[in-house]
C-alpha cells in the first residue's frame, strides 16, 4: 500500500508534519481530513526501486514537470494568471471552463501540464484547492489557503482578485526593495573589477618603465605601496580566486544553517539605512500578507501560521512563532505583538484599535499601505545618499592608482627641468 508524507495544521493551529498509509492519494486526503486536520501539503514517498528485475522490464514513469529544476512559472507569471483567472470566473465562466481556457492559451509547457492536470482534477469532483496542493512549487500555503477559504465560502472569484491584488502589490514591493540593493553590489563589483584590471595588467607594465627610467633610485612611497599590492595579486593570483571561493562558499554554508541564518539576519536588521529598509519592507509583508488571509476568511492562528513562512527572515518568523502561541493560548494579538519588540508602538496600536472595533483585516491593510510608502521614501532616500558615496569612493581608488603611477614621471621631469 501506498505511503504519503503530509503537512497538515491541526484544529489547535499548531503545524503537523506525518507520513500515513492508504490506497491512493483522495483515500489519504479523506483520512486525514476525517481526524479534522487541514491539509498543506501531501505527496506520495516514493521508495527505492531494485536497479534489476528478472523475467520482464521494469515499466517507466510518466515524467512529472514538477520534478524538473526551479519553478515552472515565476511570480510575475503566477501573478498574471490569477488576475486572469478571476476575471474569467466573475465573467461567469465555470472553473473548469475558465482552467481550460487559461490551459489553451498557456506557452510554458511546464505549467500548461500543471493547468491540464488541475482541469481534470476539479473535473473528477475535487477541490481546486486540493489540486493546487500538488503543485507545491508553484501554489506556496498563502494561496493554497486562500482558495481553500474562498471555496468554503463561495466566493472564489472575490478571493482570487484579492490574492491577484495581494500578488501585484507584493511584487511591486520586492522589485523595488532589489533594485535598492542591487545597485551599491553592481557598482562594487565594477569597482573590484576595475581595481584588478589596473593591477594586473597595467601596474606591471608602469614598473617596467620605472625600472628603465630611474635606474634603480627608490620609488615614491605610494608608488611602491601600489607596486608591492599589484606584485601580490600578480603571484598568488590562483590562490586569491581560491580563497574569495571559499569565503563565498562559507558564507554560504553558513547562512544555511540555523544559528548562522539568524545571526545573519539580525545583522542585516542593524546595517544603517538598509536595516531601516528591510525592517519596514518585512512588516509591510507581513501585515498585507495577515490582513488579506484573514478578510479571506482564513482562521488567526492559521494566518499567523502562513505569514511566519513567507517572511525569509528568522528574527521575525521566530517572533511570530511565539506571537502564535500566545494567541493560542488566549492572549490579544495586539499584546502580543508588543511584547516582541521587533514590531514598533505604531503597529500594535493600530492593531488594538482593528481588535476593538472588530476589523483587524482593515487595520493590517491600512498599516501595510503606511509601509508601503515608507518603503518607497527609504529607497528614494537610501539611493540618493549612494550613489554620489559610491562615484567619490570609485574615483578616490582609481584616482589613488593613477596618482601613484605618475608620481616617478613627475619626479623625471622635475630632475630633467631642473
Amino acid at each position: 500500500m501506498p505511503r504519503f508524507k503530509y503537512t497538515a495544521i491541526k484544529q489547535n493551529g499548531e503545524e503537523e508534519d506525518g507520513r500515513i498509509q492508504a490506497n491512493d492519494l483522495n483515500s489519504a486526503r479523506e483520512k486525514l481530513t476525517s481526524k479534522g486536520l487541514m491539509l498543506t501539503e501531501i505527496k506520495e514517498t516514493v521508495s527505492a526501486a531494485p536497479k534489476f528485475k528478472f523475467g520482464g522490464k521494469t515499466p517507466s514513469k510518466k515524467k512529472n514537470p514538477q520534478k524538473s529544476f526551479g519553478s515552472p512559472i515565476n511570480q510575475e507569471g503566477l501573478t498574471v494568471f490569477t488576475r486572469q483567472l478571476s476575471t474569467l470566473l466573475q465573467a461567469g465562466l465555470p472553473l473548469v471552463r475558465a482552467i481550460d481556457v487559461m490551459a489553451k492559451q498557456e506557452k510554458r509547457a511546464a505549467f500548461k501540464e500543471i493547468l491540464i492536470n488541475l482541469a481534470d482534477n476539479v473535473r473528477s469532483g475535487n477541490p481546486f484547492s486540493e489540486g493546487l496542493l500538488q503543485s507545491p512549487k508553484v501554489f506556496n500555503n498563502l494561496y493554497v489557503n486562500m482558495v481553500r477559504a474562498g471555496e468554503s465560502g463561495g466566493v472564489l472569484d472575490i478571493v482570487l482578485e484579492r490574492l491577484a491584488v495581494f500578488m501585484e502589490k507584493s511584487l511591486r514591493a520586492k522589485k523595488k526593495v532589489k533594485a535598492a540593493m542591487v545597485y551599491p553590489i553592481v557598482v562594487m563589483t565594477v569597482a573590484i573589477f576595475i581595481v584588478m584590471l589596473l593591477m594586473y595588467f597595467v601596474v606591471p607594465r608602469f614598473q617596467t618603465v620605472f625600472r628603465d627610467m630611474l635606474k634603480g633610485a627608490a620609488l615614491p612611497r605610494l608608488t611602491q605601496f601600489v607596486i608591492d599590492v599589484s606584485s601580490f595579486i600578480a603571484n598568488n593570483i590562483i590562490f586569491i580566486t581560491g580563497l574569495i571561493a571559499i569565503i563565498i562558499v562559507g558564507f554560504l554554508l553558513f547562512k544555511k544553517s540555523a544559528k548562522g541564518g539568524t545571526l545573519l539576519d539580525l545583522i542585516y536588521l542593524k546595517i544603517p539605512k538598509f536595516g531601516d529598509l528591510l525592517t519596514k519592507s518585512i512588516i509591510a509583508r507581513f501585515t498585507r500578507t495577515f490582513g488579506t488571509l484573514m478578510s479571506s476568511g482564513v482562521a488567526i492562528l492559521q494566518a499567523l501560521n502562513i505569514s511566519k513562512d513567507i517572511l525569509q527572515n528568522q528574527v521575525y518568523s521566530k517572533a511570530l512563532m511565539k506571537i502564535h502561541n500566545n494567541v493560542r493560548d488566549g492572549e490579544p494579538l495586539a499584546k502580543s505583538l508588543d511584547r516582541e519588540k521587533v514590531f514598533p508602538s505604531m503597529v500594535t496600536s493600530m492593531v488594538e484599535v482593528g481588535e476593538e472595533t472588530g476589523d483587524i483585516p482593515e487595520m493590517m491593510n491600512r498599516i501595510a499601505d503606511n509601509y508601503d510608502e515608507d518603503v518607497d521614501n527609504a529607497i528614494d532616500s537610501i539611493t540618493s545618499i549612494i550613489e554620489p558615496v559610491m562615484i567619490v569612493l570609485l574615483a578616490l581608488i582609481v584616482g589613488t592608482i593613477v596618482i601613484a603611477l605618475f608620481l616617478p614621471i613627475i619626479e623625471v621631469i622635475k630632475n630633467i627641468t631642473a
